[in-house]
């Protein structure tokens, strides 16, 4: 308990933060007209209320967190802020006349803010605005990371920032520092992604979007999310330009937005083009659209062209964990969306906005694996892991091997979990690796053209529960969950 209280006094302020960013979607309903601005006022009431409760009642504890605090912090806090944020969800609902779980309703939520794009509803078109509004909000919110923009906004809070930071961040890079205060770093971050988020949403503009679809589709695809405002997603649109523009900021997002801030701030990309991850994660995405358009031309399903746009948007849009979809992909060549589904596994880099295992741990592995290959030829040779030109200590391999471990058996059991229900086999595996990727569309009955509603409740609860395992990176929950985590 005495670890509890002073985390529980920080969950405290970011249900405040995430009250005030109810102010967004209210603001939307007010202007629409859609009908359902009472919802939106007491959701925001009643989180804020929670919160303050918290922060107040709490207020002798204030100190600063430790590392275990960080990571119960990041867990609760995943936990719980999709409470709040299903909260207008059910709302909107029931001031329709219409009915939605409560189950449905924190699914909805857990996939924005993890940013995986799953989606239980269908009538997108129709919904209130403000609520498509929410969902694709959340994702924006979640693209970067609520407890990173807490440190970046609230870093006199005393509320241990750094090990906030390294709770939240994604991949191995969890003690980088940019500046040299930790704010300074979550700053810097969220400046470079508003600064995309800025370009993004003037681009979908100027490329025939409405004002209001290019602001919702900008926060899904910066945060390489995927939900959308309409049933066909960006198929909707019907529009090549469009597409372009969504391909190009995928691409962007799925790189390290760490290696953006370092170029702009001292105006030298060379480091940026000299990354290995960087490198690494572009040339895979690119391959891997070549090579499935390719298959798409030699099989016939299209024309060069066509096979072109359509292999090397979805390749781009499922690899980085995005989702977005302009056709049925589940009708190509099964060999396209196995790559694609595998490809959302490994294909972004860390320090970005992508789900998945990140390209770094790959790279490591590739590495450590070429090393214990040359062990068996010259067993007493000095062969250090190296990583662009850097030597990868082995605190990191260990790690990295320890989340592959976890990473594989949490896929596995989830995955026999699902089957126990009688579900087949490829949608089984395809909606875990879905969720633990954060990726949203699997294959079977999950692909593009349908959505999560054909799951019960009980495996959308294993979804939900693959969902934040996926965004906390596993090792962090499965720590809280070991008893010498607990004791003193």
């Amino acid at each position: 308990m005495r670890d509890l209280l002073p985390v529980l006094r920080v969950l405290g302020m970011l249900l405040v933060l995430f009250a005030v960013s109810m102010a967004v979607p209210w603001g939307t309903a007010y202007v629409q007209r859609d009908g359902v601005e009472q919802v939106w006022p007491v959701a925001m009431a009643m989180t804020a209320a929670l919160g303050l409760s918290l922060w107040g009642g709490l207020s002798q504890y204030r100190h600063e967190l430790q590392p275990r605090h960080g990571i119960i912090l990041v867990s609760v806090a995943w936990v719980s802020l999709p409470l709040c944020a299903a909260l207008p969800i059910w709302g909107v609902f029931y001031v329709m006349g219409e009915s939605i779980s409560a189950t449905h309703a924190y699914f909805e939520a857990v996939s924005g803010l993890t940013t995986t794009g799953a989606t239980v509803l269908s009538g997108l078109d129709r919904l209130p605005v403000s609520l498509n509004m929410w969902r694709t909000f959340l994702q924006w919110m979640g693209g970067m990371g609520i407890l990173i923009l807490a440190v970046a906004l609230l870093p006199l809070l005393g509320v241990g920032g750094s090990q906030m930071f390294r709770a939240e961040a994604a991949g191995p890079i969890k003690d980088t520092k940019l500046t040299p205060r930790m704010a300074g770093t979550a700053k810097g971050l969220w400046g470079v992604y508003s600064l995309f988020s800025v370009a993004c949403v003037l681009a979908y503009w100027l490329g025939g979007m409405q004002p209001l679809d290019a602001l919702m589709h900008m926060f899904t695809t910066v945060s390489l999310g995927g939900l959308s405002s309409h049933d066909a997603s960006l198929g909707h649109f019907h529009s090549p330009l469009l597409e372009f523009i969504a391909w190009v900021f995928m691409l962007l997002a799925s790189c390290n937005f760490a290696l953006y801030f370092i170029a702009l701030r001292k105006g030298n990309w060379r480091g940026f083009w000299n990354d290995p991850e960087m490198r690494a994660t572009i040339g895979v995405l690119l391959i891997g659209g070549v090579l499935v358009a390719l298959l798409l031309w030699i099989k016939g399903v299209y024309g060069l062209v066509d096979a072109l746009r359509y292999g090397m948007f979805h390749v781009v849009s499922v690899a980085s964990t995005t989702g977005f979809a302009t056709t049925d992909y589940l009708t190509w060549p099964v060999f396209a969306p196995a790559l694609m589904l595998f490809l959302s596994g490994v294909a972004t880099s860390a320090g970005s906005t992508g789900g998945g295992i990140k390209m770094m741990r790959m790279l490591i592995l590739f590495q450590q694996a070429r090393r214990e290959m040359k062990r068996l030829v010259h067993p007493r040779a000095v062969q250090p892991v190296v990583v662009g030109g850097r030597v990868v200590d082995n605190d990191m391999i260990f790690s990295v091997l320890a989340f592959m471990l976890v990473y594989g058996a949490t896929v596995i059991v989830l995955s026999m979990v699902l089957l126990l229900t009688d579900l087949d086999p490829v949608t089984a595996v395809s909606a875990v690796l879905a969720s633990v990727h954060c990726m949203g569309p699997g294959l079977g009955s999950l692909g593009p053209s349908s959505n999560y509603s054909v799951l019960t409740d009980f495996q959308l609860w294993v979804c939900t529960l693959g969902m934040l395992l996926g965004r906390l990176e596993i090792l962090s929950f499965m720590a809280l969950l070991t008893p010498a985590f607990w004791r003193r």
